[in-house]
């Protein structure tokens, strides 16, 4: 990849250790002649990434998330750096970010394009997700009738707590959590996870990536709250249906040449496994 000239730090400095990464990051940078600008509000506003090459995330997987849409929107490779918990999405280490930045700074440096979601209330009311759009009640959490169609055709009812949409990338993350499956995120899949269903026999459903998704809300005196990647909310009407495609634009994730995402996935998930790795 082409070396990285203009750079943008975000930093969560509520992760500890996340400031002082930073300095050390950042002087490593100027080091490398590489210029570079930092802040610690995320989401990022529209167009802070303009002319920038790189964005370095410093934080856990839910910093990242609200830097994803903007830089899926300019197309703007993110580093990310776990100073959180699991980071599935922030996959360097502190200690691989010291070793390695100045290296990644250079170009040495794989891409992985990570598909998002385009979720659409109403005209003109739409956003993206990199991880996942949920669909539940806006007040409590009493049960909703949703009715799933896909490509107008009619999948089913159902009466449950929710309805979890999930990118590859986002199948770790709260869909997991709700028994949905493990996907790769270089499967060109759309997830469908109902949150508590009641009945026994509902279970997640894949859809192939260019699918339109259209859901109902038959819930009498209801209204639904759609969230994006659990940081943002879109407004919806009673009437409306809830629309959800894949995004055109995707993000561009750094990874080190020798990611393995299997590798990530025993490690986050404390699976057994990798004799050979042992050996």
């Amino acid at each position: 990849m082409k070396p990285v000239r203009q750079l943008a730090f975000v930093v969560n400095e509520t992760k500890e250790g996340a400031p002082a990464l930073a300095r050390e990051l950042a002087a490593i940078a100027r080091q490398c002649g590489v210029a570079f600008k930092r802040t610690a509000k995320f989401p990022l506003q529209h167009g802070y990434l303009e002319g920038c090459d790189a964005c370095c995330v410093i934080g856990g997987d839910g910093t990242l998330l609200g830097v994803a849409r903007e830089s899926a929107r300019a197309q703007v490779p993110i580093i990310g750096v776990n100073r959180g918990s699991l980071g599935f999405l922030t996959t360097f280490s502190a200690d691989e970010a010291r070793a390695q930045f100045a290296e990644l700074l250079r170009g040495d440096f794989r891409i992985d394009l990570r598909t998002m979601l385009d979720c659409a209330t109403g005209p003109g009311v739409h956003d993206l997700a990199l991880n996942d759009v949920l669909i539940k009640d806006a007040v409590n959490s009493r049960l909703v009738r949703l009715e799933v169609f896909a490509d107008d055709e009619l999948v089913t009812d159902y009466t449950c707590d929710g309805l979890i949409f999930s990118t590859p990338t986002g199948s770790t993350a709260y869909n997991l959590s709700a028994g949905g499956p493990i996907v790769h995120p270089a499967a060109g899949v759309i997830a469908m996870t109902p949150i508590c269903p009641h009945t026994l026999s509902n279970r997640a459903i894949i859809f192939r990536d260019n699918v339109k998704v259209r859901v109902l809300n038959r819930t009498d005196d209801s209204r639904l709250l759609v969230a994006m990647d659990g940081q943002r909310n879109l407004k919806v009407s009673a009437s409306s249906p809830v629309e959800i495609t894949t995004a055109k634009a995707r993000l561009p994730l750094v990874q080190r040449a020798n990611y393995s995402h299997f590798s990530v996935v025993r490690t986050k998930l404390k699976w057994s496994g990798g004799f050979a790795e042992r050996r």
